[in-house]
């Protein structure tokens, strides 16, 4: 009997030794219910920590980014008033330069000198003289004793002084000559 009873003591024994070496992991644990729901908690916040700091860092980087977008339109619309201001002026000078240069290459209103008037009236008494009150602008000009250009001037000044009253024509014979006509009052 001492037999059955050594094999029901190893028998217990064997089985409680089984229970006290059972694995971590296939351990029965008891917790409460708030136990498990701070656990729980814990555990979650502890996995979304870093991504809170992660998403609070993106937050500020967009923030910033924002703040640099607004002050680069700032600086865009600067620039843009700037260069519509240079180009502005720039108009402005080229209007004017184009004035200058027309006013130089076309005077107006330019009144003939003393000395224009004073040819003006050799021609006119010049053509008085003549019987057929016609002179060619060559025989002009060695009557004035000035060049091509100056005679032009001149024949100019005596055709605004007196307008209807001379006319040019070309010479019979020579039409590259040309000739100025007393015409007769009316």
């Amino acid at each position: 009997m001492n037999n059955v009873v050594d094999t029901v003591e190893i028998n217990s024994f064997a089985s409680q030794v089984q229970t006290d070496f059972v694995p971590p992991s296939e351990q029965l644990i008891t917790l409460t219910y708030g136990q498990l729901q701070n656990l729980v908690t814990r555990t979650v916040e502890k996995a979304i920590q870093p991504l809170q700091e992660e998403v609070a860092q993106l937050h500020a980087e967009r923030d910033k980014d924002h703040r640099e977008i607004a002050d680069l339109h700032a600086q865009v619309r600067s620039l843009e008033s700037l260069q519509e201001a240079e180009v502005t002026r720039v108009c402005l000078d080229i209007a004017q330069d184009r004035q200058r240069i027309s006013a130089l290459e076309h005077p107006a209103g330019k009144e003939p000198g003393k000395t224009e008037i004073s040819r003006a009236e050799k021609i006119a008494k010049y053509l008085q003289s003549r019987p057929d009150h016609r002179a060619t602008f060559e025989t002009l000009r060695g009557h004035l004793g000035v060049d091509k250009a100056r005679l032009l001037e001149t024949i100019k000044a005596l055709m605004a002084s007196e307008p209807g009253r001379y006319r040019i024509t070309g010479v019979l014979g020579d039409k590259r000559k040309k000739a100025l006509v007393l015409l007769p009052q009316r």
